[in-house]
C-alpha cells in the first residue's frame, strides 16, 4: 500500500490537513516514526520534534513487549501481560532500568543540546509509522500529555482496528490511512521498510530546527 515512508508520510498528510489552523506540532516516534513525521510537518508547516520511546520486552523473550518506557521518567505496562507471564518484579525493573539507559543515550544522540519544541497549550501531532500493541504510542502520548498538550492527535499510516479503537481511549483522536483485516507485521505494507538509521534522525530534526530558526519559531527549553 505504501511505497516507503515518505509516501505514508504524504498519504497521512493529506488527511491531517484540517489541524494546520491549529497550528499543531508534530512529533515522531523514532525511528522509523520519524521520516513520517517529517513529511507530515513539512506538509502542515508544522515544527517538528522527537519523543523517544523504547519497548520493554521480556528479559527471556525480547520480542515480546510487556510495556514502554518514554522521556520525562513515563513507564506503561501491559499488566495483564505481565502477570500472565509471571515475571518477577526485580527482572521487571532491571529490564526497565536497561530501557531507560538506552533511552538517555538516544534522546542525547538525536537531540543533543537542541531544547525540545514545548508543547504546554498546543495541539500535538504524534507520528509512527504504523501500529501494532500501541503501547510505545501509549508511553509517548503520556509524555506528551506530562508536558502540558492542550489536545493529543494519534497518526499513523496503518493499524489493526482492534489497536485504533483502543488508543481512542488513550489520544483524543486517532487518524489512519488503513486498517487491513489481516495485520501481522507493520513492514508488511510497505514496499520499502529498510530500516532508518540514527544518522537519518539526527539530519531530519536538524532540517527541522534550521526551518524553525529560519522562520522564527521559538524553541522550549528540554
Amino acid at each position: 500500500m505504501f511505497k516507503d515512508r515518505l509516501d505514508a508520510g504524504r498519504q497521512l498528510a493529506s488527511r491531517l490537513g484540517r489541524y494546520t489552523a491549529l497550528e499543531p506540532v508534530v512529533v515522531g516516534l523514532p525511528r522509523g516514526g520519524l521520516p513520517v513525521a517529517a513529511e507530515v510537518a513539512d506538509r502542515l508547516g508544522a515544527p517538528l520534534d522527537i519523543i523517544v520511546v523504547r519497548k520493554i520486552g521480556l528479559p527471556w523473550q525480547p520480542e515480546l513487549g510487556i510495556g514502554a518506557v518514554a522521556e520525562g521518567g513515563i513507564r506503561v505496562l501491559n499488566d495483564v501481560l505481565v502477570e500472565e507471564v509471571g515475571i518477577e518484579p526485580i527482572e521487571l525493573e532491571a529490564a526497565t532500568a536497561r530501557e531507560r539507559g538506552e533511552l538517555a543515550r538516544r534522546v542525547h544522540r538525536y537531540r543533543g543540546e537542541r531544547s525540545a519544541v514545548p508543547v504546554d497549550g498546543r495541539v500535538v501531532i504524534v507520528v509512527d509509522d504504523g501500529l501494532a500493541t500501541g503501547y510505545t504510542a501509549r508511553a509517548a502520548i503520556e509524555a506528551i500529555r506530562r508536558g502540558g498538550a492542550r489536545r493529543v492527535i494519534l497518526a499513523v499510516p496503518v493499524a489493526p482496528e482492534d489497536s485504533v479503537a483502543a488508543m481512542r481511549g488513550v489520544a483524543d483522536e486517532v487518524v489512519v490511512v488503513d486498517t487491513p483485516p489481516r495485520f501481522f507485521a507493520i513492514g508488511d505494507f510497505y514496499e520499502d521498510f529498510a530500516q532508518t538509521s540514527d544518522e537519518e534522525v539526527v539530519s531530519l530534526l536538524e532540517r527541522a530546527a534550521t526551518r524553525s530558526e529560519g522562520s522564527g519559531v521559538v524553541r522550549g527549553r528540554g
